[in-house]
């Protein structure tokens, strides 16, 4: 690359709008790549964040630590490299568990979970590190501000910011966070009903620390939609938030003392059952899973069509995840009961049977004496009581309650050591191979609204993305007090006319109607461009300078509700069809063009996507 450099040596402008995780990567490959190739002119770098710059709204440095992060710190880093025998810099720092140790002397080590207040810490450690390492020439400027406008100008890029005033630059990367997009369906007719009755109150998705939690009075029957990740930050929110204390009786036993100032929570979702434990980890932090049977080569080798795109995900690419789930699984289970070298014989005979289509994996682990192991069933697993039906709510907590501490004893195991984790964690490692599949229209419209992301991702997002062990152990606490009562499967929320009442029924469930005081929706809002509220977006695609990711044509195309944008480096493709090559789009707003944006780090070893993509840009926008 050669060196940044501009005509009458007026600096080389690049403004980052966000610093949130995906802002600070490319952030620090800019600086990386400013270390490795110093300017020969001036080079100006404007991060900007209407919360906190350095780790923005998301990961904000002042929230309370009991909004925990559910990777453990071992396997996080927001440095392309780890540290050296020189000083920390961009592109040799220490991951996130080595920079936690040398802060608390009580840090668990890698595979504690770190608060999410912390790695916002972390990700200003980062800052202060770029900022100080930068080379002669290099500035940075930290501008806490809000853009409402881009706009494109004969010198560059015109940013109107909030505060008054513009910024001029020649680069714009937009790292936007989590929206709350307009509200529709279901969720528009709550917030209405709550608006005429000023004896309830409807809270929207959104980030928990940004929730008016604090305004629910104690004693309140609070509805909470969704039992996932967000669920267990509201949960903690009402009850460690409230002085309320988990108090840890024997190993592995946690019982709750209540303060009085808690309100009752009544939890609902289409499973029915909070998101099951992560796997105690049992992976060194650079440890990487080579897929045997999942691989884009040979999932594309074996389709109808010899590798033409676009896939059928149902037909084409799932059975290709399962089976692969389906080895580990079994690999697994002989590895622990028959040995090393039963379950590498096993793993190389699937293998083979591979070249001839989808292996019966099962078959195949019989005849290896696994024959008599509970199947791998991906459906029941994501939904076990969804064919079940209780004459009550006391009948339907008692089999809840048995399968959570199920749950917990898998997970306790660990996830090498457990065949049932171990082969969840194959949909985290294999990620990758997903999207190389999917994203950009890589799945037939239909395909990639119905199979993949009303029913896959769904699955995929309960099945592998679970809270650390001691968080359902702090659910259980609190089921067993009575503070919190989980519905039962497929939930529905209701306004109810007569009684002037929200209410939450299960159909499997009989009596569990329950009436609401205050209904909470714990989900992530789903991001869509077109009914994004904020002045940026809506002005972007108000002039066509954003335009919406529609996979396909004619009557079957999906407005997927991303934005559409140009493989690596992300350029945003406007309404003439043409990129603006000036401008990057990465995360968030592209969910949908591409698969799984909406959680990004770094990991220590080899580069992961997430440094990738930032490389990729920072690359591009230094280039003159």
């Amino acid at each position: 690359m050669d060196s940044p450099e501009r005509a009458g040596g007026s600096p080389r402008r690049i403004a980052i709008v966000g610093s949130g995780p995906r802002g600070m990567g490319v952030l620090e490959r800019l600086a990386a790549r400013l270390a490795e190739n110093p300017p020969v002119g001036p080079v100006d770098i404007h991060l900007i964040d209407s919360h906190e710059v350095g780790c923005g709204r998301v990961w904000r440095s002042d929230q309370p630590d009991w909004f925990l992060m559910n990777t453990v710190s071992g396997e996080v880093t927001m440095f392309s490299g780890p540290p050296d025998d020189g000083p920390v810099r961009p592109g040799a720092g220490p991951s996130l568990a080595e920079w936690w140790a040398t802060q608390d002397p009580a840090c668990p080590g890698p595979n504690g979970y770190a608060p999410r207040a912390l790695h916002g810490r972390y990700m200003r450690f980062l800052l202060d590190v770029v900022e100080r390492t930068l080379p002669p020439g290099a500035r940075l400027h930290r501008v806490t501000d809000l853009v409402e406008d881009l706009e494109r100008t004969t010198d560059g890029y015109r940013l109107a910011l909030a505060r008054g005033g513009h910024l001029t630059v020649d680069r714009v990367v937009l790292t936007i966070g989590h929206g709350l997009p307009d509200l529709t369906g279901r969720e528009q007719a709550l917030a209405a009903f709550a608006r005429e009755r000023p004896h309830l109150r409807y809270i929207r998705g959104d980030s928990a620390s940004e929730m008016p939690l604090d305004e629910i009075p104690a004693g309140s029957t609070v509805g909470v939609i969704g039992i996932g990740l967000s669920f267990y930050d509201v949960m903690f929110a009402l009850t460690l938030g409230r002085n309320g204390k988990f108090l840890e009786i024997e190993p592995n036993r946690t019982v709750y003392q209540p303060s009085g100032e808690e309100p009752v929570l009544v939890a609902g979702s289409r499973s029915g059952v909070p998101l099951p434990a992560r796997g105690r980890n049992q992976k060194s932090s650079t440890y990487s899973y080579e897929p045997t049977l999942f691989r884009p080569e040979l999932v594309r080798r074996r389709t109808a069509h010899q590798g033409r795109e676009p896939l059928d995900f149902g037909t084409e690419v799932q059975p290709w995840v399962i089976a692969e789930m389906e080895l580990v699984y079994y690999a697994t289970t002989l590895r622990t009961g028959a040995g090393e070298a039963v379950s590498a014989a096993f793993t190389a005979e699937v293998a083979a049977r591979a070249e001839r289509g989808v292996p019966d994996v099962r078959a195949i682990a019989a005849e290896f004496g696994a024959g008599d192991v509970t199947p791998f069933d991906l459906e029941a697993l994501s939904r076990p009581f969804d064919r079940a039906t209780f004459s009550s709510p006391e009948e339907f907590h008692a089999a809840l309650i048995r399968e959570m501490h199920h749950d917990l004893d898998r997970a306790e195991r660990g996830n090498y050591d457990d065949p049932l984790k171990a082969a969840l964690d194959v949909m985290r490692d294999t990620r990758w191979v997903i999207r190389e599949l999917v994203d950009f229209g890589g799945l037939h419209p239909r395909s990639h609204r119905t199979d993949f992301l009303e029913w896959f991702s769904p699955r995929s997002s309960f099945l592998a993305a679970g809270p650390p062990r001691i968080r359902v152990r702090h659910a259980l606490a609190l089921i067993e007090c009575g503070l919190l009562r989980v519905t039962g499967p497929n939930a529905r929320f209701v306004c109810d006319e007569e009684s002037g009442m929200f209410a939450v029924s299960s159909p499997n469930v009989a009596g569990s109607r329950t009436e609401l005081d205050v209904v909470i929706d714990a989900r992530v809002p789903n991001p869509n461009m077109p009914r994004d509220p904020s002045r940026l977006v809506r002005r972007l695609h108000g002039r066509g300078v954003w335009t919406e990711f529609v996979n396909g044509e004619g009557p079957d195309a999906f407005a997927t509700g991303g934005v559409a944008i140009t493989r690596s480096p992300f350029h945003p493709i406007g309404r003439d069809g043409v990129p603006d090559t000036g401008v990057y789009v990465l995360g968030i707003p592209a969910e949908h063009t591409r698969w799984f944006t909406l959680v990004g780090s770094g990991r220590p070893g080899p580069w992961n996507e997430f440094i990738r993509d930032a490389d990729a840009i920072a690359a591009h926008a230094l280039t003159p």
